[in-house]
Parts: C-alpha cells; structure tokens; sequence
C-alpha cells in the first residue's frame, strides 16, 4: 500500500498512458465509420457495395476508384437515390482525402442509407495501396 500512495503521479501516468493506446482498439480505430481500402474490396467483393465519389466533377475525371459513381458532395442529395435504390446495400463514399467522404455519410445517413461509409484517407489511400484507379 506504501509503494501506491508513494508512487501514485507514476501509476496513473502509466495508466493513461496504456488506456490511449488501447483506445483506438476499443473504438474500432480511429475514425468511426470508415472502412479501409482493403476493407472496402471486400465490401465490394462480398455485399456488392457500391463506390461513390463525392468530389466535383474535375476531381472524377482526374481520377477515381475504378467503378466508382460520381456524385459530388453540393449534390448528393439529390443523386444519391438514382444511384443507390436500395438503401441496404452498403454505399462506400470517397473523396480525395476522405475528409468530405466523412461529410457525405453523414447526409446519406440522414437519406436513411445507415450501411454508408467512408473511405479512411480517401483516394489517396487507396493509391498507396495499389488499387485500381479510372480516368475520365
């Protein structure tokens, strides 16, 4: 009990300290809601998700995820039910970066599709991951 209460400031440095590198663990990563490249092929591969690219349409035709429908972020609203009639299927929202991906599960979310994510580092990630990308 002595080398508690002697030693408390370094056991709860320790403590924290161990509890935020578990955190990401017990949150399921750092960003709630997104899925990774690799995790998005099998999305694909296995619940035919269906891949929307949320950047203008300079954006797309610079380079999109291969299969990918463009519907920009100013417009999802409006397009993302002609693209995704059911609101089941998993819709996998991408961007260059995937921080406007994360603004648009949030409106596909709000348009009842509840199995919407984004892809974590967007466009980018699925790059350096050696993904398929289309132009045009």
């Amino acid at each position: 009990m002595k080398f508690l209460l002697d030693n408390w400031m370094l056991i709860s440095v320790a403590l924290i300290s161990g509890g935020m590198l578990l955190w990401p663990a017990l949150t399921g990563g750092a960003q709630a809601g997104s899925v990774t490249p690799s995790e998005a092929v099998q999305l694909v591969n296995r619940e035919k998700a269906v891949i929307v690219d949320v950047c203008e349409a300079p954006e797309y035709a610079a380079g999109h995820v291969a299969g990918a429908r463009s519907a920009p972020l100013s417009q999802l609203e409006k397009t993302l039910p002609g693209l995704v009639k059911n609101k089941a299927t998993p819709v996998i929202l991408v961007c260059a970066s995937g921080i406007r991906s994360r603004r648009a599960v949030a409106v596909a979310k709000r348009l009842g599709y509840e199995n919407a994510h984004s892809l974590a580092g967007g466009l980018r990630a699925w790059r350096d991951a050696s993904l398929p990308v289309e132009r045009g």
